[in-house]
Order: C-alpha cells, then sequence, then structure tokens
C-alpha cells in the first residue's frame, strides 16, 4: 500500500498535465470560438447567396475546428425582414446568429419594416461579391448589347428578376443599368424574388428575360451551360468567367454586393466577443480562404463598431440612391 499510493499520486499528477492538451487540441477551445448550440439562420429560401454563405461558414468553423454542429435554418420571407424581426425578438441569445447583405438594408427600407439593422447586435461583414446578368440557355441574346438593344426597345416587356427586393443589391443593380443605358428607371418591369434560388427556376423557365444575382450563387449553372453570362457588374472581370464588365461594354455601371453577419441585441461583451473571434479565427483559415476563391468572393472583411458604422452608411446610401433614380 506504501508503495502504490506514491505511483497512483504520481499518475494522477500525470494525467492532470497531459489530458487539458488532449482535451482542446484542434477543438477552438484554446482561441475561445468553442459557441455550444450555435444556430445561423438564413433569411431568405435555401440556395441563395445569404444561405450559401451562412452553410458555407459553418462548415468551414467546424473543418478548422473553430465550433462544432452549428445548425443553418432558413427563415424567409419580406427580403429578410420576416428574419430580422425574429432576431430582433431574440433579445440575449448570444447562440443566434444571422446571414445578411445589402438586400435586407435595401429591404428595410422598401418594406417600412418595423425592425432595422440598427436593433441588432453587428458582428462582421465577411465578403465582397459582384452581380452576374444572365440569362437562360436558349435566350435570344447572345450579348449585353444583344439585350440592352432589346431592353430600349420595349423597357416594359423585357422583365428582369433578381434575388432580393427593391432597394437590395439585385435590385439597385439593373436600375443603375437602365439609367446608363438611356431607360428611366420607372419603366423597368422589375420581379422581385426571396433569394437567388427562387429567381434560378424562372430565369431557366423563360418567365424572366433576364436575371441579376450574385457570382457564387450561379457560377455551377454558369460552368455547366444552363446559363449564359453576358456581364459582370463591378470594376473588374471575374476570374475564370468569360464575360465583360458592364463598363467594358460600354455601360457606366461598377457596383459590387456584400454580405456578413449580425446578432441579436442584448448581448453581453463576452457574447459578442466570442460570436467575433469565431469569425476572426474562421476569416483567417485555410478552409474559407478556398471557399472565398471557390465562390468568386472578394475579401472584405470588417468587424464590431467599424461594421456597424459601415451598416449606417450603407442604409444612407441606399436611401440616396433610391432618390437619385426617382424610385
Amino acid at each position: 500500500m506504501r508503495l502504490r499510493t506514491p505511483l497512483a499520486l504520481l499518475g494522477a499528477a500525470v494525467l492532470v498535465l497531459v489530458g487539458p492538451p488532449l482535451l482542446t487540441t484542434g477543438s477552438g477551445a484554446e482561441s475561445g470560438t468553442q459557441i455550444p448550440g450555435l444556430r445561423f439562420m438564413v433569411p431568405n429560401t435555401p440556395g441563395g447567396g445569404y444561405d450559401i454563405t451562412a452553410r458555407t461558414a459553418a462548415k468551414n468553423a467546424e473543418d478548422a475546428g473553430l465550433t462544432h454542429s452549428i445548425e443553418v435554418f432558413n427563415l424567409p420571407g419580406a427580403g429578410g425582414t420576416v428574419g430580422l424581426s425574429r432576431l430582433v425578438n431574440e433579445h440575449g441569445n448570444g447562440r443566434l446568429a444571422m446571414s445578411m447583405g445589402l438586400g435586407v438594408v435595401g429591404a428595410v427600407r422598401s418594406n417600412d419594416a418595423p425592425r432595422t439593422l440598427a436593433d441588432t447586435t453587428p458582428i462582421a461583414r465577411l465578403t465582397e461579391e459582384q452581380d452576374v446578368v444572365v440569362v437562360g440557355k436558349d435566350s435570344p441574346y447572345e450579348t449585353i448589347d444583344d439585350l440592352i438593344g432589346a431592353w430600349q426597345e420595349n423597357p416594359g416587356g423585357l422583365p428582369v428578376g433578381g434575388g432580393s427586393s427593391p432597394g437590395g443589391p439585385d435590385h439597385l443593380a439593373p436600375m443603375l443599368m437602365a439609367r446608363a443605358a438611356g431607360i428611366a428607371p420607372k419603366q423597368v418591369n422589375y420581379i422581385p424574388f426571396d433569394g437567388g434560388g427562387e429567381l434560378l427556376a424562372s430565369i431557366l423557365g423563360g418567365k424572366v428575360a433576364f436575371g441579376v444575382s450574385g457570382v457564387g450563387e450561379y457560377l455551377d449553372q454558369i460552368k455547366s451551360g444552363e446559363l449564359r453570362l453576358l456581364a459582370v457588374t463591378g470594376p473588374e472581370r471575374v476570374a475564370g468567367l468569360d464575360a465583360p464588365t458592364l463598363r467594358e461594354a460600354g455601360y457606366e455601371v461598377s457596383f459590387t454586393n456584400w454580405r456578413g453577419v449580425v446578432a441579436p441585441p442584448g448581448l453581453s461583451d463576452a457574447e459578442r466577443g466570442k460570436l467575433v473571434r469565431l469569425l476572426e479565427e474562421l476569416h483567417d483559415s485555410g478552409e474559407w480562404r478556398e471557399s472565398m476563391k471557390r465562390n468568386g468572393w472578394d475579401d472584405a472583411f470588417l468587424t464590431g463598431e467599424r461594421f456597424g458604422a459601415f451598416l449606417d452608411a450603407e442604409d444612407k446610401r441606399v436611401v440616396s440612391v433610391l432618390k437619385e433614380l426617382g424610385l
């Protein structure tokens, strides 16, 4: 007994020294990113930009060992404002976050929503991406000039579909296109869809003459030939895609969209800090870098109060552009 007791004590000490690293290695515990029961809300339908961003972020965070078992769920409606209201009502819930972007900023304005992004806790802006101008593979429009020419002849007769409410990116981009082509924005027949996933079926079925949505949403369909890419809306061509910018084609438009994450109001500093740290670690991970490259997303990382100031500025910009376009 006198021999076994010291050995048992020594063994226990070794377990204490060895145990913690074995439990924490690769778990995200060292950087404080573990959020058990974390849920990621997508405020539009499956297949849209918010959905792709949320599911990609969740998978990359899990693959990088930053946290585990993130639940991603969809709560579509009114351009994202149904989800926004749900988020704001979850006051103090540090285990809920929402994927969002410029579309929600516009939807708040166009729907005169009772809740705004000023009621949320800003966490981070993640990405920026261009919109694409696409038609179905059987469309008569082979080039952006073909499309614009037909649009100029009959503005109201060529419906354009977008995956956001009026005031969102997929609405603002074609309105800016119209103005650049000499078409009065008020003449444009814009049909809103609750995300790029819903829009896709109408483009493929010829229910809209053309569609405008994020590049990452339609890469697979463009590469497979189901969609014909006519132009991109940003300042430069998208690597790997054979299409001009609108400016290259002679239309003075340069427009990009962005996506980020907000959380409910009323979070403690610790809860907010943990969500920010999770996205900081995600941003620095190889998994996320690869996903950005694969989806054609540009890095636009911004956190906390700086992201909050950006949201306020974007709200003012949307109002200004809508007034400028007479909408």
